[in-house]
């Protein structure tokens, strides 16, 4: 809250809801700022307005605060996908979860990279398509949605991979500075991919 007196920043003490979600909210706000090693668990409790051993009661330690804020960060991102998406179909739509996937990564640069650096390792290919959720769940079903239903596993696999890589290189590339992206190019590579699938 801003005081109009001295244009000082008031934080306001956290005293009802849900402190979990608050916490997470502000790891999130404060990594618009910084990467995820220069965020503490004290200085997010004090951000909120609570004292340090709230927050261990909801995260024992930094890494439970990240992996959390990494999990909000992919729900985020298969909202946004859902969003983009809604009322369109085949390559339009493919297209369209794919340029909100690379728009994501330009609004929440640190979440998005923290989203990859603390998800456990495994082969999400290797899941069957009812255990995934999020951004995952609704690349391999479009990709699927895209193909001839007797199209071999491999090459739907395949597909997934290609189209996956395209977008998080786009995105990571944007980050690094290597190229510069607009709504125009997003689009323009996304229907490109769409059309070649």
């Amino acid at each position: 809250m801003l005081d109009s007196n001295d244009n000082t920043v008031n934080i306001k003490p956290y005293h009802h809801g849900d402190l979990r979600d608050g916490l997470i909210e502000m790891g999130m706000k404060l990594l618009e700022t910084r990467q995820s090693e220069g965020l503490g668990l004290r200085e997010v409790a004090r951000e909120v307005g609570v004292s340090a051993t709230a927050v261990y009661r909801h995260f024992p330690d930094k890494e439970a605060l990240l992996r959390a804020i990494a999990e909000r960060g992919f729900a985020m991102m298969g909202e946004l996908q859902v969003q983009a998406s809604a009322g369109l179909s085949g390559p339009a739509a493919f297209a369209a979860v794919g340029a909100a996937y690379v728009r994501f990564a330009l609004a929440y640069p640190a979440v998005f990279r923290l989203m990859f650096s603390s998800a456990p390792p495994r082969d999400l290919f290797a899941l069957p398509l009812e255990e995934l959720s999020g951004p995952m769940r609704l690349l391999r079903s479009h990709v699927a949605g895209l193909m001839p239903a007797a199209m071999p596993e491999a090459a739907r696999k395949t597909a997934a991979i290609t189209a996956w890589a395209l977008v998080h290189g786009l995105a990571v590339l944007a980050l690094d500075r290597m190229i510069t992206l607009d709504d125009g190019m997003i689009e323009a590579v996304m229907n490109a991919q769409a059309r070649g699938i």
